[in-house]
This record gives C-alpha cells, sequence and structure tokens, in this order.
C-alpha cells in the first residue's frame, strides 16, 4: 500500500470511491450521492487536478486500487491565505484499520508544513464518529467548537466538531 497525489488519470476511480463515500458514510459529506453523480467527468477531473494550486488531493493505494482518499483546499485571499481546509477523507471500509487514514491525514499535513505562508489546517467532523476525532486528536489537532445541526441525515440532524492544527507544533513533532 502506498500514498501517492492524485492526477486526472485518476479521476474515474477518485469518482467511484467518493460516490461510494457518499453513500456508505453519508453522516460525514453535506453531498448526496444521487447530487454528485450528477457532476460531470471534467468536474471530477477538476477536483483532482487543480490548475490553480488551491486544491491538492492524495490518494491511498492497495496495489493499484485507489481506496482512500483526503484533499486540502488553500484560498488566494490575502486575509485567509495562512488557512488550509481538509475535506473528502475517506477510506473505504474494507481497507480500515490499516494506517491509510493516518497516511493520508500525515501526507496533507506533511503538505501543509512545506507551503510557504500556511500556518493552520482546519477540519470538521461528524460529532459521534469517534475513530475518526481520536485519529485527528492523535494528530495534534484541537477542537474549537461545535456546528449544531450542520447536516441533515435520514436520522436526523447532525453536529460538526470543527478541528484545527498549529503547523507550527505539527512541524515540531515531525
Amino acid at each position: 500500500m502506498h500514498i501517492s497525489p492524485l492526477t486526472a488519470a485518476h479521476a474515474m476511480a477518485y469518482k467511484a470511491l467518493m460516490l461510494h463515500a457518499y453513500e456508505h458514510a453519508a453522516d460525514s459529506f453535506t453531498s448526496t450521492p444521487q447530487e454528485r453523480a450528477l457532476e460531470s467527468d471534467s468536474w471530477w477531473r477538476g477536483r483532482i487536478d487543480d490548475p490553480s494550486g488551491l486544491t491538492f488531493v492524495w490518494g491511498a493505494f492497495v496495489e493499484a486500487e485507489l481506496v482512500g482518499t483526503v484533499s486540502v483546499e488553500y484560498t488566494a485571499k490575502t486575509k485567509t491565505r495562512h488557512k488550509g481546509l481538509i475535506v473528502a477523507m475517506f477510506v473505504h471500509e474494507n481497507f480500515r484499520g490499516q494506517g491509510l487514514a493516518r497516511k493520508l491525514m500525515r501526507a496533507a499535513i506533511e503538505h501543509g508544513i512545506e507551503r510557504q505562508g500556511l500556518r493552520v489546517l482546519q477540519l470538521e467532523v461528524t460529532q459521534g464518529n469517534a475513530p475518526a476525532e481520536k485519529l485527528y486528536q492523535s494528530l495534534g489537532f484541537v477542537p474549537f467548537g461545535v456546528e449544531p445541526m450542520a447536516v441533515w441525515t435520514p436520522e436526523g440532524y447532525r453536529s460538526k466538531v470543527h478541528m484545527w492544527l498549529d503547523l507550527a507544533s505539527a512541524e515540531n513533532q515531525a
């Protein structure tokens, strides 16, 4: 198994994995599989081959199969370009428990450390997703607030825990 940046050549595998994620980890995402299935193939390519350089996506591969992913979105805005947002973190349920999520997150954190001017990484995790919260905290992320009723699911509203990582402290731990 290995972690590497995704390219446009991975777009259809990425699309398939994310549509699976939207369906099988529905509480973790704000989009539905039905909404995302309507997106064009070029939209999916643009998610992982962003010409602006503001989005980076990594994949976890077992042999040649894409089984996990994480993205970091940056901003061009002067007042917020010191922050990055981790999104679309997912490992297929058949491949969990092998350390892939940690390796994906480490790739995102290391990229943030190397990005000039970046000071903070943020993410949101669905409240009650104990394995994800534990992983993020073990990597140095600290909760800073809870957004009540952040997403509606068939089981009701779910809150999101907002977390952040000071990259200066993460760099010292790396």
